[in-house]
Formats: structure tokens, C-alpha cells, sequence
């Protein structure tokens, strides 16, 4: 079977280069680029986030990744969010005080988790829904999170009959925040699967073997 392609998305985040190694361990032939034709063609667009809110937001737009991310959600064309690139896909996020609109394509606003003990660092349970691709054999696993804002509100309105709404699993560190969506080609996770060992490395190939 021909490997399945994904584009890391190159905008200036952190380290990815272990993002490109995990997906290359569970069989993926991967890219780091943001050019347009790797980002549009490949079968599965990574989108990896660490920092501020604000500064990805930032970075995306400089690429022209928003567009890029809209064309392929659009299209049906697969896309992981991870970390703040879950964070993103929602409408805002609120820091120290600034609000700075998020892509918008989940409805919600990224805050700072009423934690005693914040960044939410270390490895966590998950409740994944029943059905979810992403979690298929792993549910009763555990990830590792590193971040201090989460969407701990989720309200989602069905408009029309046949849409169907999207799949949230829950974590909890001070109360519940959504760990990973998933709505239809467009799915992210706050946990990095890269850093979460077999489970996470289980995670990403249930992800490729979605890819089309």
C-alpha cells in the first residue's frame, strides 16, 4: 500500500521535528512546508501549535494557512489540529486580558484553566465518546498535556437536521476542558500524541488510516 502523505504546516512554531518523526514511525511520508501545493495536495495537514494563542494566530496568517486550512476543510481534505492548533479552530481565545479571534470553525473561547496548579503538565485520562475514530482502542489511555488555556465551555447548535454535531472528548485538571474534537475531515487534540508514547503513536496511525 502507497504510505500516505501529510504536510506538517511550517509557520514558525515550535519544535515539530517530533511531530515529523512520530507521524514517519507510524508510516506516513511527511513534509515540513507551507507551500501551498504540499499543504493542499497531501492527504493529511498536520497543524501543530506551542506558544500564545495569539502568536499562532499570527504565524498562520502569515503563510496564508487560514485560507489553506479553509480550502481543505471544505474540500473534505483531513486536517489535525494539535495543542494550541486545536485551540485556533475555535472562536477566540482570552489572554492576560486581550481576546484575539480564532478561526472560528468550533464554537467556544480558549481561557486559562481554573486550576490550582497551572501549566496542566504530565500525563492525563481522557473520556472519549463512543464511535470516535481517534481514540478507537486507546480510551483507557493516558496523554501528555502541556498547556495552560482550554475550552472548558462547549455549546453547539445543530441547524440543520442532517448535520451531525461533532465528537468531544473530555479531560479534566481543575475542572473539564475539551481534550480532542473530532467533525468530520477536521479534527485536534490538546494533548501532543507525540509526546504520549504507544498511545499517542496509536492515535496518529488511526488518524493516517483515515486519510483518503
Amino acid at each position: 500500500m502507497t504510505a500516505r502523505t501529510v504536510t506538517v504546516l511550517d509557520y514558525g512554531s515550535g519544535n515539530v521535528r517530533s511531530v515529523v518523526r512520530a507521524l514517519e514511525h507510524v508510516g506516513a511520508e511527511v513534509v515540513l512546508s507551507a507551500k501551498p501545493d504540499d499543504v493542499l495536495t497531501a492527504d493529511g495537514l498536520l497543524v501543530p501549535g506551542v506558544g500564545a494563542f495569539a502568536a499562532v494566530m499570527k504565524g498562520l496568517k502569515d503563510v496564508d494557512a487560514l485560507r489553506m486550512i479553509g480550502r481543505r476543510v471544505a474540500g473534505g481534505r483531513p486536517v489535525l489540529g494539535i495543542c494550541v492548533g486545536l485551540q485556533v479552530l475555535f472562536d477566540e481565545g482570552v489572554e492576560h486580558g486581550v481576546r484575539t479571534p480564532g478561526m472560528g470553525e468550533w464554537p467556544g473561547t480558549v481561557e486559562r484553566l481554573k486550576a490550582d496548579v497551572v501549566p496542566h503538565m504530565g500525563w492525563n485520562t481522557v473520556e472519549a465518546p463512543e464511535g470516535s475514530v481517534l481514540f478507537d482502542g486507546i480510551g483507557d489511555q493516558r496523554f501528555y498535556f502541556v498547556h495552560s488555556y482550554g475550552v472548558q465551555d462547549w455549546s453547539f447548535d445543530v441547524t440543520q437536521p442532517a448535520m451531525n454535531p461533532p465528537q468531544v472528548t473530555w479531560s479534566d485538571h481543575g475542572g473539564p476542558f475539551i481534550a480532542a474534537i473530532e467533525n468530520g475531515p477536521l479534527s485536534a487534540t490538546q494533548f501532543h500524541p507525540e509526546k504520549s508514547g504507544d498511545a499517542g503513536a496509536q492515535l496518529l496511525r488511526n488518524w493516517i488510516e483515515g486519510l483518503r
